[in-house]
């Protein structure tokens, strides 16, 4: 999610820090009687009409979440798992093939030097043909990977260039960049319901 941080400007970020103390003065302002009432009034969710004109979203929970990452994430572990597969396959038939030739060399199988080297040789071909291919695979899941993390990251910054179109913030802020912020500026949720509402409709 690092390139969705980076969409959020310094400014962005000042402008918050700047109406959080402001709301902070206003409230030294207020009577014992006001105070209170604030005091009472805390936990109940705040009118968004008094709220700065900012928000904030979970990336984890955005991306545990998203369904779109969700595919990407049961895509790449099944690609891991046909790694190892293949992995263990190869590595089965190679230390198959290398107890054959102990044992033909222990039956004295082999009629000269020739025989012996051809199939040693045959066991390192083998070997160098079982790497190539599982570093073929190794590369192949890792850009599918940065591919899949790429379409991931786009789709999430262009639904929310898309979503404040219509709601005008000033920021939307990372969580993981705030030490504390007012959990009535979290839109998560909301980020996730439109990012699967639109992913489910082009599914199907």
């Amino acid at each position: 999610m690092k390139k969705i941080c980076h969409t959020i400007s310094c400014v962005a970020l000042a402008l918050a820090v700047s109406a959080s103390f402001a709301s902070c003065g206003k409230s030294d302002n207020k009577d014992g009687d006001q105070a209170k009432t604030t005091v009472k009034t805390k936990t109940k969710k705040a009118d968004p009409g008094t709220l700065p004109n900012y928000r904030y979203v979970d990336s984890d929970s955005i991306l545990a979440k998203y369904n779109l990452a969700k595919d990407y994430n049961e895509e790449m572990l099944r690609l891991q798992n046909n790694y190892e597969n293949t992995e263990r396959q190869r590595q089965s038939a190679l230390e198959g093939l290398a107890r054959q030739y102990q044992q033909k060399m222990q039956n004295n199988g082999y009629m000269n030097q020739q025989a012996y080297e051809a199939d040693m040789k045959n066991l390192q071909q083998r070997q160098q043909s079982a790497q190539n291919e599982l570093g073929q695979m190794q590369m192949n899941m890792q850009n599918q990977a940065l591919e899949a993390q790429k379409t991931v990251q786009d789709s999430i910054l262009n639904y929310i260039n898309e979503y404040n179109k219509s709601h005008n913030y000033d920021a939307i802020l990372m969580k993981a960049a705030t030490v504390y912020i007012n959990p009535d500026l979290d839109i998560t949720d909301e980020i996730i319901e439109g990012l699967n509402e639109r992913y489910n409709k082009v599914k199907k």
